[in-house]
C-alpha cells in the first residue's frame, strides 16, 4: 500500500502552462484555420485559458465550391468572431507569414 499524500503537500504539481503564448499577438492580425477548412483573418482582441479567441474586424476566406480544400481570394465580412479552441488547427500572424518551398516535394 502506498501512503496517502497530505492534501497540503507543497510538492503538488503546478498548474500547466499554456504552450501557445497569445499575449504577444494582442492587437495584431492573425490567420486562424479551422477543422473543416475554413480560414479567418482578424485582429486578436482577447483569449481565455482554454485558448478560445476573440477576433475583431474578422474576414472569412471562402472556399472554392468545386474544390472545397482550396481557399479562394473571395471574402466575407464577419465583424467580431469567437474562435473555439477545439475547432482551431492553426494560428499564425498574418504579417509574418511567408511562402516557402515544400522540402518533401519531388521534382518531376
Amino acid at each position: 500500500l502506498k501512503p496517502k499524500k497530505d492534501m497540503a503537500d507543497s510538492s503538488a504539481p503546478a498548474a500547466k502552462k499554456n504552450v501557445l503564448d497569445l499575449k504577444r499577438f494582442i492587437d495584431k492580425r492573425l490567420r486562424v484555420k479551422f477543422q473543416g477548412g475554413r480560414e479567418v483573418v482578424g485582429v486578436l482582441k482577447g483569449y481565455d485559458k482554454l485558448t478560445n479567441m476573440a477576433l475583431a474586424d474578422a474576414v472569412e476566406y471562402l472556399r472554392d465550391p468545386e474544390d472545397p480544400l482550396r481557399v479562394t481570394d473571395e471574402t466575407r465580412e464577419l465583424g467580431v468572431c469567437v474562435c473555439r479552441s477545439q475547432a482551431v488547427t492553426l494560428v499564425y500572424p498574418e504579417d509574418e507569414a511567408a511562402q516557402t518551398d515544400n522540402p518533401f516535394e519531388q521534382a518531376e
